[in-house]
């Protein structure tokens, strides 16, 4: 099954893609729960449809993924935590939102840890605000009303990829992040790099390279 796609919003993730790191999308159709494996679906018993579909759209985008990297037609079942689970060699993140599935792998002797994040390009309500942004991080939603949405989804980004590594729950105002420098510093000190793109959507991508 081909992943259904938004040509504006391909050509953008494109963008932010690196040597080593691929990402795709879909956009989330009727049917695509049915996607699921028997060794993924058991994690979902208990999900509403819209879940499962959305869980479904992510693991198509990322079996096409997988498939370029050797791995045809794998599984990616959840784990206890809710992270997938990838085959030896491979990290990887998966999210969604009501429309859009996105994911992206990449070889572990590359990349440590990947994470992703996708939301609508919407501006993020002043309640919310207040929750995620930090007084710092505030500076710079001030131009642009689409930066507190973006700083909401680097955070979540970052915390899909160093949970997996720290097995430490994040605040919000754990993770300062520095949109000018494409980077965010965590309260014990890790740095995380960070790509993003808006067009349709906004999707995140945070990473940590593997040393030589």
């Amino acid at each position: 099954m081909r992943s259904t796609i938004e040509p504006a919003l391909q050509s953008a993730i494109e963008k932010i893609s690196l040597p080593g790191i691929i990402i795709g999308h879909r956009l989330i159709s009727p049917g695509d729960e049915y996607a699921l494996r028997p060794d993924e679906i058991s994690a979902f018993a208990s999900s509403v449809t819209k879940v499962r579909r959305a869980s479904g759209a992510a693991r198509i985008v990322a079996r096409e993924l997988l498939g370029e990297l050797g791995h045809r037609d794998c599984p990616v079942p959840k784990a206890a935590s809710g992270a997938p689970i990838w085959p030896p060699g491979v990290v990887g993140s998966l999210a969604h939102d009501n429309r859009v599935a996105v994911a992206a792998v990449a070889k572990s002797y590359m990349f440590y840890a990947l994470g992703l994040d996708v939301e609508p390009a919407e501006i993020l309500p002043s309640d919310l605000l207040d929750m995620v942004v930090t007084p710092q991080e505030r500076l710079q939603v001030r131009d642009d009303p689409y930066h507190g949405r973006l700083l909401f989804a680097a955070k979540e980004a970052v915390y899909k990829a160093v949970f997996p590594l720290d097995q430490a729950f994040l605040d919000h105002h754990d993770v300062e992040i520095n949109l000018a420098n494409h980077n965010a510093m965590l309260r014990n000190g890790r740095v995380v790099e960070l790509r993003f793109c808006i067009a349709t959507h906004l999707v995140v991508l945070a990473y940590l390279r593997a040393r030589p």
